[in-house]
């Protein structure tokens, strides 16, 4: 699939080794530069790219885990799997769902869920381990509750 290119395109191996490095990481740019649909889908990639011994934070990133990208509003969650399903050349629920309050479009195959704060704290409340998880991104970070 052809997609053009965006600005953060030239960063995302620097934000990767940033992320495989440190474990936590601010990602600030302009928007439209890329930073939501072309960052979360490579995080989702980082348990290939990164050696089983490497630990990110305290948890094992690995093949197999969930990337959470979490948005703060139910409309831009939808909005943002569809956008990244579509560059990725799969329908939502596939790689990529979303998870918002009353609306869930997922499945076993799917490494990618956009999901809003409320079902990220849910998600928390049920499994403070987050086995199955292995990033957590908090995008449009400056819109944030006291939740998050």
């Amino acid at each position: 699939m052809i997609r053009d290119s965006l600005p953060v395109d030239g960063h995302i191996d620097q934000i990767l080794d940033s992320v495989a490095k440190h474990g936590i990481v601010a990602v600030e740019a302009p928007p439209g530069t890329g930073k939501t649909t072309r960052v979360a889908p490579a995080l989702m990639k980082l348990g290939e790219r990164t050696n089983s011994s490497e630990r990110l934070g305290s948890g094992k990133l690995g093949v197999g885990k969930k990337t959470y990208l979490v948005q703060p509003r139910r409309l831009a969650a939808r909005a943002v799997a569809e956008r990244i399903a579509s560059e990725d050349g799969t329908q939502v629920g596939e790689r990529i769902g979303y998870s918002v309050r009353f609306d869930h479009r997922v499945s076993k195959q799917t490494e990618l869920i956009v999901a809003t704060e409320g079902v990220l704290i849910r998600k928390l409340l049920s499994d403070p381990t987050l086995l199955d998880v292995g990033v957590v991104i908090l995008d449009e970070f400056h819109e944030r509750s006291l939740d998050a």
